[in-house]
């Protein structure tokens, strides 16, 4: 049986990974599916998340990642997959994903939605805090891969530089 499992990643963290990594033990292939949505607003370009993707999951089995546009619902039906993998980190994210997935369900009554939970460890990590966090200088190592921490340093590193030379000017 074959799973998406879909998202911004933006940046991909270990929670990401741990949710990842536990889905392919149960599925036969796993599409981690980065989604290009022009509406939203994020710190790595399309193309960036894609290779930061497949470069942290390179090394687990039965995973390939691919991007797409548009409805998952649409994507996860072109690539013949049953299953859609939400990670819930702590309750506030159920509602939106109980949402999400009854959404999914009326739009393809054949696509069923499996939520898994992360590691404990993991349960309080988010793209969104992590990139606050990295704002503020804070140590990331235990949240991110050595590869996707190098990338954001640098990145935010340019938008420091670009931020101070707006203010000098």
């Amino acid at each position: 049986m074959r799973a998406i499992c879909p998202g911004t990643f933006d940046p991909i963290t270990n929670g990401h990974i741990d949710i990842i990594k536990r889905a392919s033990l149960i599925f036969n292939e796993v599409i981690v599916a980065i989604v290009r949505n022009p509406a939203k607003s994020t710190l790595f370009s399309y193309e960036q998340r894609l290779s930061l993707v497949r470069e942290v999951t390179k090394s687990i089995k039965r995973v390939r990642v691919e991007g797409f546009d548009g409805l998952v619902v649409d994507f996860a039906c072109k690539r013949k997959a049953a299953v859609i993998v939400r990670g819930i980190r702590m309750i506030s994210d159920f509602e939106y994903e109980f949402q999400m997935a009854l959404t999914n369900r009326n739009l393809s009554p054949q696509i069923e939605t499996v939520f898994l939970m992360p590691h404990p460890q993991y349960s309080f990590i988010s793209s969104r805090l992590i990139k606050e966090a990295a704002l503020l200088g804070a140590r990331l190592d235990t949240f991110l891969p050595s590869a996707v921490l190098g990338v954001l340093k640098k990145k935010l590193h340019e938008q420091r530089k670009k931020i101070l030379k707006k203010t000098k000017q």
